[in-house]
């Protein structure tokens, strides 16, 4: 019997912003939205982080206007609010068991998911393999430190996108930031691309890899994996 089809979201462990004594974590619409796209499509979700357990949700992401209908399903959904209470640890899952990576945004990924050599490893091998590697707002600075096998900073000469200088100054966050991801993938060789206004959908692919830009972009981003794997 064919095992299920399988996509792996990775979260971050990470719940505080620097020292700036802001709270942060994942953004909720990046996780509820895709949910709902893998699900619905057949696929089977699971959810991991470095440290494993619950995974920290950013609290303005819970907050009026940034809702959603699915963020408030999710919140409903009982299964969903379980599994992203009890992620499995990182090191306990084998990313060669599923067909698709996928990793929401959020701010707290630029303090562990960007540098952690587990997840850069398996981003690495799976675009290696051309395993669909998905990654929305701040994810795409997981790519900073990503290469390909001779070396080389994987973005270099490829198209991408993520969460925008412009975007996190609005939110008055650049300056608590460890990096730029617009200005480190654009160092490495990037060709980086936006939306021609803040907060719009903007979702590139390029081989195997898939950006989005930010929040609005998850259904975007979810559905153009979903059709990627068809």
């Amino acid at each position: 019997m064919p095992r299920p089809r399988r996509i792996l979201v990775t979260m971050s462990s990470h719940a505080d912003l620097g020292v700036s004594g802001k709270k942060t974590g994942t953004w909720f619409e990046e996780v509820a939205t895709p949910y709902y796209v893998f699900t619905d499509a057949g696929f089977q979700v699971v959810f991991a982080s470095p440290r494993g357990g619950e995974a920290p949700i950013d609290h303005l992401s819970l907050q009026a206007p940034f809702t959603t209908a699915n963020t408030d399903r999710f919140l409903d959904d009982q299964t969903g609010m379980r599994a992203i209470r009890e992620t499995n640890a990182l090191a306990t899952v084998d990313p060669h068991d599923f067909d698709a990576l996928f990793f929401p945004g959020g701010y707290g990924l630029l303090w562990d998911l960007a540098a952690d050599s587990r997840v850069i490893r398996m981003v690495e091998h799976a675009l290696a393999a051309d395993t669909p590697v998905a990654m929305v707002c701040h994810a795409p600075g997981i790519l900073r430190d990503v290469k390909t096998p001779d070396g080389t900073p994987y973005v270099a000469g490829r198209t991408v996108t993520g969460f925008s200088n412009t975007e996190d100054d609005e939110l008055d966050l650049s300056r608590h930031l460890l990096f730029s991801l617009q200005d480190d993938l654009t160092l490495r060789g990037a060709n980086f691309t936006r939306s021609t206004a803040d907060w719009q959908p903007h979702v590139v692919q390029d081989g195997p890899l898939v950006t989005g830009q930010n929040p609005a972009s998850a259904p975007v981003i979810a559905k153009t994996l979903v059709d990627h794997l068809a």
